[in-house]
């Protein structure tokens, strides 16, 4: 193809796709059929893991449970048989060791079939410095919030890819577009599951998977108690997030096919800002907005693993 062909396809397609993305904001996106699909959830003994699982359960899914905590996994199961989960299964994984994800990984395999679906959840944070952080719990953060997403994909995405069938699924953060400080290693391993997520993507485009969908989830501070103390500056533009609404949209970001997920709204435009502004502008606005402040109080849950 001519550079002269390449470049009138390029403006059809730049006229073409806006258009298409504001019609769709006036139409209800449709919603997909998952029955009969399998979806594996990390991080689900507890949070937000747990909320998506929950709304999964009316859709006749295979529901496939892991965490490191196996209380909080029994403790969701239980919710889900109450609210009429037809298949659960669940085990104890600790996402931040490759080993013990491939192993578990090949039992889920073996047990009940080819996850379809899925939800890398499970996350940590140490809300400190980054000079007063160990490294030990640095290394631990980016092992279960970024590495543990390459040794699930390099698990579950063969069969994906060989059938041209699945959904993938980066529940990443705000931090993973946007540096905050006092959250260094956990802005870098949520920036990492970022561009994971969009490179793997690219290459399933590449190869013609268009049957493999990706979902990134990118969400402002939740109100699951793993940033307990954080605050908000301008709680109408940056509100904390309540755990149920940021899981139904999640859920129907995955059944609607939606490839970025942004809560709340405001980050689309802020994320656009930033790109946008000379660097000494965004760090005033880092400051109008209290990015410098956020961490100042935090305390987290007495538990950090999802």
């Amino acid at each position: 193809m001519n550079f002269l062909l390449e470049t009138l396809r390029l403006i059809l397609f730049t006229i073409y796709y806006p258009v298409e993305a504001l019609i769709k904001l006036f139409i209800p996106p449709k919603m997909k059929d998952v029955s009969g699909e399998i979806v594996l959830i990390t991080g689900a003994g507890s949070g937000i893991g747990r909320l998506m699982a929950l709304e999964f359960a009316s859709l006749d899914v295979s529901l496939v449970l892991w965490d490191i905590n196996e209380d909080g996994l029994k403790e969701t199961a239980r919710q889900l048989k109450e609210k009429g989960a037809l298949t659960v299964y669940y085990y104890q994984c600790d996402c931040s060791d490759r080993a013990v994800v491939y192993k578990v990984a090949d039992q889920v395999k073996n047990e009940i079939g080819d996850v379809t679906i899925l939800i890398n959840n499970a996350g940590i944070v140490s809300g400190k410095k980054f000079m007063e952080t160990p490294d030990a719990l640095i290394e631990k953060t980016l092992r279960v919030n970024a590495m543990s997403h390459f040794w699930t994909y390099k698990a579950f995405l063969p069969t994906m890819i060989a059938k041209n069938h699945g959904h993938l699924v980066s529940v990443a953060s705000s931090a993973g577009l946007i540096g905050v400080n006092g959250l260094a290693d956990y802005c870098a391993s949520k920036f990492a599951a970022v561009g994971f997520a969009e490179s793997v993507a690219l290459e399933l485009t590449a190869e013609g998977k268009d049957g493999v969908k990706t979902t990134i989830v990118c969400p402002y501070f939740i109100n699951t108690g793993m940033f307990d103390g954080c605050g908000t500056k301008w709680p109408r533009l940056l509100p904390i997030l309540k755990p149920d609404y940021v899981a139904k949209r999640i859920v129907s970001g995955i059944l609607s096919d939606q490839v970025y997920i942004l809560l709340p709204w405001s980050l689309y435009i802020l994320l656009a800002v930033k790109c946008l502004v000379p660097h000494k502008q965004s760090v005033i606005l880092g400051m109008y907005f209290g990015a410098f402040n956020f961490m100042d109080a935090f305390k987290g849950r007495e538990k950090k693993q999802d």
